[in-house]
């Protein structure tokens, strides 16, 4: 048996890689109109939706490394849409949170964005949109072998 490459059209990474730029494209021309970059408002949307974090979950948790999201951190403090104060039980740690700011930019946004969402859905079919996403989150899943 010869070991052959699979055709790029069925490559798992490029098929992920063009789906990304496919649901990207948009979000992103909504985020530019705004003046925030996708890892920004991944950074916002994580902290809105779990409240004051150290920098180390936000990064699990935005899916971004922590040299890129002390950055990215920097970069929202500047525009007053996140704070950071010292962690009161470890001093040496610190803890991020969401201002009234980046509360509003993401409010502001919010039906645009759900509306990119709803297109997406309404295109795939609500069913296997939902299969999609369990998929995915398998993919994210343990390592181990059933």
């Amino acid at each position: 048996m010869s070991k052959k490459l699979l055709s790029t059209d069925r490559s798992l990474p490029i098929a992920l890689l063009r789906a990304r730029e496919r649901v990207m494209g948009p979000i992103r021309a909504m985020l530019a109109d705004v003046g925030v970059t996708e890892q920004q408002w991944r950074v916002l949307r994580v902290l809105q939706e779990s409240g004051p974090n150290d920098p180390t979950r936000i990064s699990q948790s935005a899916c971004l490394l922590l040299p890129s999201l002390t950055r990215i951190l920097q970069k929202l403090e500047e525009k007053e849409l996140i704070r950071r104060r010292p962690d009161p039980i470890d001093k040496r740690k610190q803890i991020v949170e969401i201002t009234g700011g980046g509360e509003a930019l993401i409010a502001a946004n919010f039906d645009t964005s759900l509306a990119l969402i709803q297109q997406l859905r309404t295109r795939m079919g609500e069913d296997r949109f939902e299969l999609l996403l369990d998929l995915l989150n398998e993919l994210d899943g343990p390592d181990t072998p059933e």
